[in-house]
């Protein structure tokens, strides 16, 4: 994208008003009048999820869990930018920077705007959105307590069940029944209850889930679902399972 600003203006639907819109406030405000002519036939405050809306919603919460533990780090910043320069390009991804700059100066009430996420995106759209924060509180390969605590609280308030959460937490901070987790099976079961757990986890966190986000979010999907096929490798390597 050649003006990251001006396509999330010209592609926001739902994420306009409320508490997220609130948040980004003279942001969206001061690029939206040149965004229309690339919004065409579509209505800024529509029901369905846009890439707009999960792009600026990203950014609000990463926003939210970058301040958690009262300090933002250059090495979260750097991850930030390079997930945007994948999915946008380099142009693109400094405004998403000096987008996300504004957002950590303002208040965020966490619970109003996973709410309001919670009550327009899909399921599949929020697992994703929570492999991709927890990706940024581990920018410095450690997730910080307090983060780990902000990322639960965000789980809670988005509707992602507990076992989604630790699947996806398991993805990121090491424990001895990980591969397990991510399969949201315990060490006890047997090959065959491992072998439904995978199938089930494959169908859930399969990329085609959020394809109608655009090229630029389905690949980061990519690496979710490559952690569920590792998992199960591991496991089958232990187990001996052909």
């Amino acid at each position: 994208m050649a003006n990251f600003t001006r396509w999330i203006a010209g592609g926001l639907g739902w994420a306009f008003f409320g508490p997220i819109g609130g948040i980004l406030g003279f942001v969206v405000g001061s690029v939206v009048d040149g965004a229309q002519t690339q919004v065409g036939t579509r209505r800024i405050g529509s029901g369905q999820t846009t890439p707009g809306d999960f792009a600026v919603s990203l950014l609000v919460l990463i926003a939210a869990v970058m301040k958690a533990d009262g300090q933002v780090l250059k090495s979260e910043l750097d991850y930030v930018k390079k997930y945007f320069v994948q999915a946008f390009g380099e142009a693109s991804a400094s405004e998403a920077i000096m987008m996300l700059r504004d957002i950590l100066n303002q208040n965020i009430d966490v619970r109003e705007v996973c709410l309001q996420i919670k009550s327009k995106m899909d399921y599949s759209s929020r697992l994703q959105m929570m492999h991709l924060l927890f990706g940024v509180s581990n920018a410095d390969a450690k997730v910080h307590p307090l983060e780990v605590d902000i990322l639960q609280k965000i789980a809670g308030y988005l509707g992602i069940s507990s076992k989604d959460f630790d699947s996806i937490k398991s993805m990121f901070i090491e424990n001895t029944d990980g591969s397990y987790k991510i399969l949201e099976v315990e060490p006890s079961a047997t090959d065959e209850e491992v072998k439904k757990a995978y199938r089930k986890m494959a169908v859930k966190y399969h990329p085609d889930k959020v394809s109608y986000l655009g090229d630029e979010f389905r690949n980061s999907a990519n690496e979710k679902f490559k952690k569920v096929n590792e998992a199960y490798d591991k496991i089958k390597k232990e187990r001996g399972i052909i």
